[in-house]
């Protein structure tokens, strides 16, 4: 157009010249920016020009006040009564169609359109509220009849509709590890009456055999090996029936505790004290390293060295001989931290979880001497304390943690 104009034009001379070639100019200005616009929107996306435009953040300003709007209104509607919302529904639903009819009836025409939308609108209030009440009732009979797997479908359930569902999926998911704590505890009783009867078993059935030996005994030295065994087998038979004890005390609770302020480096000397032969007997290196000041905990000493006497027999039994047993004592906070380490003779098949577990050992052959109530009990009986047992086990490292309260 701007070439023709200058072709046909009078004034051919150097201004209309320059004149159209600024033009051109500008206009390829134009064209190659619209160009790199349109690359820039096709590299950061299609709804980034419209996110940044007036017309979109206004669009945008107008739904978050939508958006706070219906949030107000449903926050003031939650502070109505479940029954009084249904019965102002009730009364919104009967009322709006007798003022459009009256109002109809009047002369008014357009009023009609209105009654014929309120009734219509009524009706499909009506047919969701079916939908939505058959849902959960189906839900809720599907539940009751055993099937908790299947959740109640929420996506279009509005309201107390939703909220219905999710309690009732609720209910379900505690149904089902109620179920599982269930069938955990009676699997839990079975292996308890059969460990029970394998452990008491086995030393029961030694005594009664070395009884029968002894009475055939030939002379004073036979008979005197005979009563070694039945002492060893005995007391083996009495620790597993104090054992079985003290686990269901602790368990139920019913073991008295008396809280005091107990000295803890006192106590881990006098544990390892008592256990110093059987340490060595083990080839076991005790490790202590104690604070220089005194840490004070707060605890039963009874059960506080009942703890700690578990947990180096089980030291004693299961960590591998020519190793070293590091004992760390140390304050925390309010808590006292009592943690103690060792390396595990056999692989360790279970985890920590599993350990803590009635009749867990760490070989699973049953080999040693023992109950697997050790670290259950202790476990027990540091609750009663108001303490905590946590277990670690790393490979063949195997740490046990005590945490006593402290002042």
């Amino acid at each position: 157009i701007w070439v023709n104009w200058f072709i046909h034009s009078d004034y051919r001379n150097f201004g209309a010249l320059v004149l159209v070639l600024a033009i051109l100019f500008a206009t390829a200005l134009v064209v190659i920016g619209f160009c790199f616009a349109a690359t820039a929107q096709g590299k950061v996306g299609l709804g980034f020009c419209w996110r940044h435009s007036l017309t979109g953040r206004f669009c945008r300003l107008i739904g978050k006040g939508l958006g706070l709007l219906g949030r107000s209104i449903r926050r003031l509607l939650g502070l109505i009564p479940l029954m009084w919302r249904w019965v102002l529904l009730g009364i919104a639903m009967g009322f709006f169609p007798l003022l459009f009819l009256y109002l109809a009836s009047v002369g008014r025409s357009y009023w009609l359109t209105l009654l014929f939308l309120s009734v219509f609108l009524d009706a499909l209030i009506i047919l969701y509220g079916a939908y939505a009440f058959s849902t959960l009732l189906h839900g809720a009979r599907r539940m009751a009849g055993g099937d908790l797997s299947k959740k109640i479908p929420t996506r279009f359930l509005v309201g107390d509709f939703r909220l219905c569902a999710q309690e009732l999926n609720t209910l379900a998911d505690a149904a089902t590890v109620a179920v599982r704590k269930q069938m955990k505890s009676e699997r839990t009783k079975t292996e308890l009456i059969t460990n029970v009867s394998h452990d008491i078993k086995t030393p029961l059935t030694s005594i009664i055999n070395y009884v029968d030996l002894l009475q055939k005994a030939r002379d004073q030295e036979e008979s005197a090996q005979y009563l070694e065994v039945l002492g060893r087998q005995s007391l083996r038979m009495k620790k597993l029936i104090e054992d079985l004890v003290d686990m269901s005390k602790a368990t139920s609770g019913n073991m008295p505790v008396e809280i005091t302020r107990i000295d803890g480096v006192e106590a881990v000397n006098q544990a390892l004290g008592e256990f110093s032969d059987k340490l060595a007997a083990a080839e076991l290196t005790p490790v202590f390293r104690q604070p220089e000041e005194a840490i004070i905990m707060l605890a039963d000493g009874k059960l506080a060295w009942r703890v700690l006497s578990n947990l180096l027999s089980n030291i004693v039994k299961y960590a591998l001989p020519g190793t070293r047993v590091y004992i760390d004592l140390m304050k925390l906070d309010k808590q006292v931290l009592l943690s103690l380490k060792n390396i595990s003779r056999e692989d360790l098949n279970h985890n920590a979880e599993e350990l803590t577990e009635r009749f867990v050992r760490g070989d699973d052959s049953r080999n040693t001497e023992g109950s697997g109530l050790g670290l259950h009990i202790a476990k027990s009986l540091m609750e009663l304390q108001n303490g905590q047992l946590q277990l670690l086990v790393d490979g063949d490292l195997f740490k046990v943690t005590l945490l006593f309260p402290g002042e």
